[in-house]
């Protein structure tokens, strides 16, 4: 038996203290939201109606369609299972088995699969690649986004039934029948993957895959259609777990010392750098066609720091890195909850699940980073235990 991270529903209502499921029939194990039953479209929080995908990533040239190469773009490699909502599939498993799954799976796959928490962040994917079409219509530097999944490809034909039906523009597909996924990762040049399986995403990190695990909140709150929106935790995301470990250990009282101490030092960097460098990166194609203004990229650093006693170094980093963050928020400890409503992220990335539920509870989708220290101190809430095994 596998024990897997806990639906936020049932969380945030008290009414589960450690969840076990077995392993589903492709190998993944049930996801974060996936005891909640009913979800649709009309509460993933988009302001409107999804419209058809008109900006196509990929460019007509003689004798057929090119596609970026994965060396030029911005790979991000979604699971089916936070893109799409699996829960009756997977009851089916589990009560009848591979082969009963198998066939439920052909029998419907004229039936597409309800969005799922990773939904609305592709779509706002999918509309900063319309916008960066209109500017450089032969530039590979965009998203391109990966499907991965651990599904026999009898169920492809349903995912591809579903990503039409949603308008969806998804070409790449990694189907692998049960086995990891994370050496196809590596070959896709992966900027960001997203997952429902907690232990897959620690395996990327180990192997340099910035990755995170996908939480549904109980309530969500609209967000862009046209503006992709990412906020970032800082030490243990952007940054690595270093000043973290001194607070563990030493206490806020050392860890101010240490952070006045090491003011001029240059944090060193944490998984989820990359991914920043990458959305900067297309965010100064904007920038050069005079869109600084109306850049439909925005980056938020949302941090438990303090400004003036610990904020300057962190500040200092990021300028050295070369990296421009558009919001930057010093809480000093304050709940990051009401700050995310007002900011409404497509997507929160923070290495503490106590942040991660305060952010859910607030109805913002939220991704757990497992990496650094405060994977062996997780604060255990009243409605939670920790997302690990």
């Amino acid at each position: 038996m596998v024990k897997m991270s806990l639906d936020p529903v049932q969380v945030m209502s008290g009414q589960v203290k450690e969840l076990k499921v077995a392993p589903s029939s492709n190998g993944d194990s049930r996801g974060s939201w996936e005891e909640k039953e009913e979800f649709s479209q009309d509460h993933l929080g988009l302001t409107t109606k999804p419209k058809p995908v008109t900006g196509r990533r990929a460019r007509k040239v003689e004798g057929g369609i090119f596609f970026p190469k994965p060396e030029n773009a911005v790979t991000i490699a979604v699971s089916s299972r936070v893109l799409f909502r699996t829960e009756t599939e997977q009851k089916v498993f589990e009560q009848k088995g591979v082969e009963e799954y198998l066939r439920y799976q052909i029998e419907h796959e004229n039936e597409p699969f309800a969005p799922g928490p990773a939904f609305p962040f592709v779509k706002a994917l999918e509309a900063v690649n319309t916008r960066l079409r209109e500017l450089y219509p032969q530039s590979e530097e965009l998203f391109d986004i990966v499907l991965v999944t651990y599904n026999h490809a009898h169920v492809g034909i349903r995912l591809i039934n579903t990503i039409n039906h949603h308008n969806l523009f998804i070409e790449r597909f990694c189907m692998t029948g049960g086995a990891s996924p994370i050496g196809y990762l590596k070959a896709w040049h992966t900027n960001l993957y997203l997952s429902a399986d907690a232990d897959k995403v620690r395996e990327a990190l180990a192997e340099g895959i910035a990755a995170a695990t996908m939480f549904m909140p109980e309530k969500l709150t609209e967000v862009s259609e046209s503006q992709l929106r990412v906020a970032f935790d800082g030490d243990a995301v952007l940054f690595s777990d270093e000043s973290e470990r001194i607070f563990k250990a030493h206490g806020l009282d050392k860890f101010f010392e240490h952070e006045r101490e090491n003011e001029d030092t240059l944090l060193d960097h944490g998984p989820l750098k990359g991914f920043l460098e990458a959305l900067g990166k297309l965010q100064k194609k904007f920038y050069a066609k005079g869109q600084r203004l109306d850049c439909p990229i925005r980056t938020f650093l949302v941090t438990a720091r303090s400004a003036a006693s610990s904020g300057i170094r962190a500040l200092k980093t990021l300028r050295a890195w070369g990296l421009e963050i558009d919001e930057a928020l010093f809480l000093a400890g304050a709940p990051k909850g009401p700050m995310l409503e007002k900011i409404r992220p497509h997507i929160y990335f923070d290495d503490q699940m106590f942040h991660v539920e305060g952010a859910a509870e607030m109805g913002t989708i939220a991704a757990h980073v497992p990496y650094g220290i405060a994977q062996k101190h997780q604060k255990v809430s009243k409605k939670n235990t920790t997302v690990a095994k």
